[in-house]
C-alpha cells in the first residue's frame, strides 16, 4: 500500500474543469514533482490531496484511508504542509513556530511539553536552524523563514510533506539550501515529498543524488506524461509545457552524471 493513492480524480471550479483523470502513487523516500505553468491547477491538485478540497470524481486515499472520509486527526498525522511563502503577522520565536507542527499530538488546552520541545530542537537541528531558536520569526530573511516551515512540518512527524513551490521568492543560495535540505530529510527519515515547482531543474537536481524521484507534467488539465526525470523531461516535453524551446545538456560532475534544462528560445507557436 502506498502512502498517497490518487485514483483518477477530476476537479472544477462554477462548472470549470480544473484537471481531469489524474492518478499517481507516492511512496516513503521519494520525490514527487508535480509541473506546469502557472495556472495550470497545481496548487488546486495539492488542496485536493491535503483535504481542502474534494475531487468532483475519483478519489485520494492517504495511507490507504479515503481523504474526503478520514478524519482530520488522521490526514494532519499522516501529511504535513509547507507553502510557497510564509511572512508571518506575529513576532513569535522560531522555536514557538516551529511548536506549532505539534498541535496535532497535543490535546485541547494542553500546552507543549519537554517531548514536544525536544522534537522540536530536533527539527531546528535538522534544517541547520538551531541558532535562530530564540530569534524573532518576523526578522527573518525569506530563506530562513522557509527553513524554520520545514522544520515546523518535521516537528508534525508524518510520512509526507505535502511542498508548494517551496523555493519561490529564494535567493541562489537559499534555494539551493532549500532542496539540499529536502534532499538529506528523504534520505536519512525515508519521508515522502509531493512538490510543485515551476523548475524541472529541481526534478534533475533530485535524480542526480540518487534520491528516488518522479514528475508528472500538467497540461491543460491532464498529465502530459509522468516518470523519472531523465525519461520525461525531453525539449518536446518543455516545448509543449511551457511553449518555449529548450535543450536538455547532461555532464559528468565529479563522476556523478547531472541533466540541466536550458531554455533557448522564447515562445513558440
Amino acid at each position: 500500500m502506498s502512502l498517497i493513492d490518487v485514483e483518477d480524480i477530476s476537479f472544477g471550479y462554477n462548472g470549470k474543469p480544473v484537471f481531469r483523470d489524474i492518478g499517481f502513487r507516492v511512496d516513503r523516500g521519494e520525490v514527487f514533482c508535480l509541473l506546469g505553468p502557472n495556472g495550470c491547477g497545481k496548487t488546486t491538485l495539492l488542496d485536493c490531496i491535503l483535504g481542502l478540497l474534494s475531487p468532483e470524481r475519483g478519489r485520494i486515499l492517504v495511507r490507504g484511508k479515503d481523504a474526503s472520509n478520514a478524519r482530520s486527526g488522521h490526514l494532519s498525522r499522516s501529511m504535513a504542509y509547507v507553502p510557497q511563502n510564509h511572512e508571518g503577522t506575529f513576532p513569535y520565536s522560531v522555536t514557538n513556530m516551529v511548536l506549532m507542527g505539534r498541535a496535532t499530538h497535543i490535546p485541547f488546552f494542553a500546552t507543549p511539553g519537554p517531548e514536544d520541545y525536544r522534537i522540536a530542537r530536533e527539527a531546528l537541528e535538522q534544517v541547520g536552524m538551531t541558532a535562530m531558536a530564540d530569534r524573532p520569526y518576523t526578522l527573518l530573511s525569506g530563506g530562513e523563514r522557509q527553513l524554520v516551515i520545514i522544520a515546523r512540518a518535521l516537528a508534525q512527524k508524518t510520512p509526507v510533506i505535502v511542498m508548494d513551490e517551496p523555493t519561490a521568492h529564494l535567493d541562489f543560495k537559499h534555494e539551493f539550501i532549500v532542496l539540499e535540505t529536502i534532499m538529506n530529510l528523504v534520505r536519512s527519515r525515508h519521508l515522502a515529498v509531493i512538490m510543485a515547482t515551476h523548475f524541472p531543474n529541481h526534478a534533475f537536481f533530485f535524480e542526480s543524488r540518487d534520491i528516488p524521484t518522479r514528475v508528472a507534467l500538467l497540461h491543460r488539465g491532464r498529465f502530459l506524461d509522468i516518470g523519472r526525470p531523465r525519461e520525461v523531461l525531453t525539449a518536446g516535453s518543455i516545448q509543449t509545457l511551457y511553449g518555449i524551446g529548450a535543450t536538455i545538456i547532461s555532464f559528468d560532475n565529479n563522476g556523478v552524471p547531472q541533466s540541466h534544462v536550458i531554455p533557448v528560445k522564447g515562445e513558440i507557436d
